[in-house]
């Protein structure tokens, strides 16, 4: 079996591989070319914390992929990163191991990013004039990050619950990508005038409102991961032209979408498409620069297998990790 180490990871993909895989996960989703289990989800309430389990097997692929990763969101008041897991791959054709990869959470923030470019390179208008982002953690760095490889950024405006965080966000990212990036006061601030809006937090209680968004502004809710999250008010999936999600049995279950049914402000028949559907080209995505859009992005097993199969590829050609016996 090859252990691989979060280091040699963080070398082997870089963002734009991780965004072409993952499209190509999503499109093989898409034409019924993957298995996925059921997501085990543990909400670990007394210690801020929440674990999944996710997997999946591409269709005449050699491995199979099994992911944990978790988020443990008091742990930066000890230091400690909110992300963690790793990732199993086991033989498809026999059920060893065959790798495990050592990620703490790595993989999973950058396929999340992944799917947030091709959300946007999908539905978000072609010249963007101000981004929001919500939420200043890790994965919003991802986020912006891989948006970089599907759109010129413009100005961003970040909002956190806690200011220094906000300013750090905003801080590396003009840095690291020349991003014009300021801090918003309120998430009220950020959001108007906004034509992208990504949400990254763990929130329980609506950060995002419909009234505060512009004609033409496309949302992505990356939080609402579990039946107890969410970011975004009922109004804004009920106000949007068009409603994509990762899964469709995942989002009724556990993202935005589920909140929506539960109020009976949709049924699964407004969502207009899956994420998959948009990368096959069956659904066009956006056609109006006026329309509103909403990705309802819960994490996909297959996103998993896309960056994990990527990463042995690029790990066995480099002659990276070490076999443990």
């Amino acid at each position: 079996m090859l252990l691989l180490s979060e280091e040699e990871i963080r070398g082997a993909v870089s963002s734009k591989d991780a965004l072409e895989a993952v499209a190509e996960a999503f499109a093989a989703l898409s034409r019924g070319e993957a298995r996925l289990p059921g997501v085990i989800y543990l909400d670990i309430t007394e210690f801020n914390g929440d674990v999944h389990v996710k997997g999946a097997h591409m269709h005449g692929a050699p491995h199979f992929v099994i992911k944990v990763a978790g988020g443990w969101y008091d742990n930066p008041s000890s230091g400690l990163p909110v992300g963690t897991g790793l990732v199993l791959v086991f033989s498809a054709e026999t059920g060893a191991p065959a790798a495990l990869l050592l990620d703490n959470g790595y993989l999973t923030d950058l396929r999340t990013g992944a799917a947030g470019a091709l959300a946007a390179r999908h539905l978000a208008r072609e010249r963007l004039s101000k981004v929001a982002m919500i939420g200043a953690g890790l994965e919003a760095r991802f986020q912006l990050r891989a948006l970089a490889d599907v759109r010129t950024l413009p100005p961003v405006e970040a909002w956190s619950r806690d200011p220094a965080n906000a300013r750090r966000f905003a801080d590396e990212m003009r840095e690291e990508l020349g991003a014009d990036a300021t801090v918003a006061g309120d998430v009220e601030s950020a959001v108007r005038d906004a034509d992208l809006v990504i949400t990254a937090t763990p929130a329980r209680e609506p950060l995002l409102h419909a009234a505060w968004l512009s004609p033409g502004a496309h949302v992505t809710a990356l939080g609402s991961d579990g039946p107890a999250k969410r970011e975004l008010e009922v109004e804004v999936l009920r106000r949007a032209d068009l409603v994509v999600v990762d899964d469709l049995e995942q989002a009724a279950e556990k993202g935005e979408l589920h909140h929506a049914l539960e109020a009976g402000a949709m049924t699964r028949d407004d969502v207009a498409a899956q994420l998959g559907d948009l990368a096959t080209g069956a659904h066009p995505g956006r056609t109006d620069d006026d329309q509103i859009t909403v990705a309802d992005l819960t994490g996909v097993g297959v996103q998993d297998a896309a960056v994990a199969s990527l990463t042995l590829q690029r790990s066995a050609a480099a002659g990276l990790g070490r076999e443990l016996s």
